[in-house]
């Protein structure tokens, strides 16, 4: 008896020993362990959502307070789920059939929502994105019928969070772009989809927050302890003013429907510091229906920014450059002492186009036996150019003028701060194209001159066109003023990068004057004149290529000119992709720039510079019939007048 009490008291002690072991590995060495999977069996963490960072409008107007706009924000919305456990069956279908009838659900998505129902799950996700209305709807019904049948509250529960959403529209829409409908899983970070979504996101994401809640179906969503507060995105501050973009993309889409262009684009630009102030495209793209435009090979073009991804042949716009190269050929030979290139008014024979190196000889629109560097950029000629360039090659080299066409932003990306952004194609002699042929040939100087064989964006025009504008320097464009967090300031552009020198003010002033006639009569554009304003600028009627070929049907036909030109507001570029083909009966060629994008260039600008606030700088250049007008008077309407005369008589004489 004594052995077995004492090894039944040995059993024992070993037992509660083994106990005290288990107890002490429990508690102290794994007690970190299992005290947090007590805290998951009673507690859980809830993930509190973050607004994203807005887009705003810069504020413009002058002499008047003008509150920046929000281009897109975040509006909160509620994801609808279910604790199909804690549901009774009897209760499944009336809850079911209401919510059905709530969502104005299809026949299709009422029956996935009561398969929900019989999921084993304690969290089933029945519809996203719903509105307040919505919701509140919802819980009105809901709350007493839980109450009234004892289920517990939470067997129904929304999810907080944030959609974009577009105060404006579709405006802007290629540039701002937007967020996949799903975030990621992971980090619940919002997807872009491109544009200054994507370019920013890194800004534009903010920080979950945390709230730990008691696990029970009766405890509410509500109530809970705040772990960690959200953080919301940082806020864009764009360049861009909402009422200019809006009178942008409003003239822009009557001109595309007027002249039955397959699309169109505008730039509106500050050419002193590179601000741009409007970026409108045609068709246009609407954010929240991404999804019908990306599953869409029609409408799938409309997403990008064609000003900025497209680089096209520029066509007749080119044409200031080569005088502007002529101009600083001219000043290069005087400081070697040298015989200048050309003389502006000399009297230059124009109806011959044969050049050494070209095949087939040049033509222009209309015969000119004579004319000098005003009537050229008026009347657009291409001979005359080629033989600009012709002669600078002869003295200078092709590497001069090459380097010159570089030094305009050519072949460059600008460095805008958007995704997907073109270089363009600037020939380089000795550089050959993937099939193996030379880049620069010996007809390449005589295209170029005339705006061919070579690629340039909508936007790098615009840059090299503020060289015009802003007395000879090349500005870096931009579309962001500053970037917000709370209440710092993290980020402020000051367009502190020093503007690059390229074209001496003397050669500035002398091809703006040139460009003058262009907008007067028997200029190109003559439809570009801005009422009460002066105006400087250039018409552009570029043969696409389609299919390796230049087509004869298919043109992008631009206009490109700023206002006011002592002290201009901006630079704007207005550009038609594809406009109708033909003869317009008592208008012109519909097809031309002078024709389907100079009006459009006149009714941005005019309704821009009201807004803006710039007061006419031109009293007496109106049309005729108004009071107001007074030829004699009217800004360089005696100069064009003189102009047209010397022309005739140049002319005349010939014929006869």
């Amino acid at each position: 008896m004594k052995k077995r009490l004492l090894f039944l008291s040995f059993f024992i002690f070993a037992l509660f020993a083994l106990l005290i072991a288990q107890f002490y590995r429990i508690q102290i060495i794994e007690g970190e362990q299992w005290s947090n999977v007590a805290q998951k069996q009673h507690f859980f963490v809830l993930r509190e959502p973050f607004q994203r960072g807005r887009f705003l409008s810069n504020p413009v107007k002058k002499g008047h307070r003008e509150e920046s706009q929000s281009f897109v924000i975040d509006v909160q919305k509620y994801h609808l789920y279910i604790d199909p456990q804690s549901i009774p069956n009897i209760h499944r279908k009336p809850i079911s059939k209401f919510i059905t009838k709530a969502l104005k659900s299809t026949p299709e998505d009422s029956v996935k929502i009561e398969k929900q129902f019989s999921k084993k799950s304690r969290s089933r996700k029945l519809a996203m994105w719903l509105d307040q209305i919505t919701h509140d709807a919802i819980l009105v019904w809901w709350q007493p019928y839980a109450k009234r049948y004892k289920i517990p509250p939470n067997a129904l529960f929304f999810a907080n969070d944030y959609q974009r959403s577009y105060p404006f529209g579709s405006l802007l829409g290629q540039v701002l772009h937007t967020i996949q409908l799903q975030k990621d899983e992971v980090t619940r970070q919002a997807i872009p989809t491109g544009g200054l979504e994507l370019a920013f996101n890194s800004y534009l994401k903010g920080k979950q927050g945390k709230r730990r809640l008691m696990r029970s179906p009766r405890n509410s969503f509500e109530t809970g302890e705040v772990l960690a507060s959200p953080e919301n995105g940082a806020d864009i501050y764009l360049t861009i003013n909402h009422c200019l973009q809006a009178i942008a993309e409003e003239e822009l889409e009557k001109g595309v429907k007027r002249c039955k262009a397959k699309a169109g684009s505008a730039i509106l630009m500050n050419p002193k510091t590179g601000e741009i102030l409007a970026l409108a495209q045609y068709p246009s793209f609407y954010p929240p229906d991404y999804q019908k435009y990306f599953n869409n090979p029609e409408l799938i073009e409309h997403t990008r920014i064609k000003a900025i991804t497209d680089a096209n042949e520029p066509g007749s716009v080119m044409k200031p450059f080569t005088l502007a190269a002529a101009l600083r050929a001219n000043q290069d030979l005087q400081l070697r002492s040298e015989k200048a290139l050309f003389s502006p008014d000399e009297k230059v024979a124009t109806s011959v186009g044969k050049f050494k190196g070209r095949p087939k000889p040049l033509k222009d629109t209309h015969l000119h036996y004579f004319l000098n560097m005003d009537m050229a950029l008026q009347k657009s000629s291409n001979i005359y150019m080629a033989k600009l360039v012709e002669k600078i090659i002869e003295r200078l080299g092709k590497e001069w003028y090459r380097s010159l066409l570089d030094s305009f932003g050519f072949g460059k990306k600008t460095g805008i701060e958007l995704p997907a952004e073109s270089a363009g194609v600037l020939p380089t002699p000795g550089k050959k194209h993937p099939n193996g042929a030379l880049e620069w040939s010996g007809a390449t100087p005589y295209s170029i001159a005339m705006g061919h064989n070579v690629q340039i964006t909508g936007l790098q025009l615009v840059r090299a066109y503020a060289l015009f504008a802003n007395g000879g320097y090349l500005v870096k464009p931009t579309l962001v003023k500053k970037i917000v967090r709370g209440d710092q300031e993290i980020f402020v552009n000051k367009c502190s990068q020093p503007p690059i020198p390229v074209l001496d003010k003397a050669i500035v002033e002398r091809v703006v004057q040139s460009m003058k006639y262009t907008t007067k009569q028997g200029g190109t554009a003559s439809r570009a004149n801005i009422w009460g304003y002066t105006e400087a600028g250039k018409t552009g009627t570029a043969n696409k290529i389609v299919n390796g070929s230049y087509s004869t049907t298919q043109y992008c036909s631009t206009f490109i000119g700023f206002t006011p030109v002592k002290d201009p507001a901006f630079v704007l570029l207005v550009m038609m992709d594809e406009p109708e083909y033909g003869y317009v009966p008592g208008v012109g060629k519909g097809h031309h720039g002078g024709i389907c994008a100079a009006p459009v260039f006149r009714e941005i600008a005019s309704r821009c510079l009201e807004y803006i606030g710039i007061p006419p700088d031109d009293p007496h250049g109106y049309p005729g019939g108004d009071p107001r007008q007074d030829p004699a008077l009217a800004d360089w309407l005696p100069e064009a007048k003189q102009l047209q005369e010397k022309y005739e008589s140049w002319n005349k004489t010939v014929k006869k």
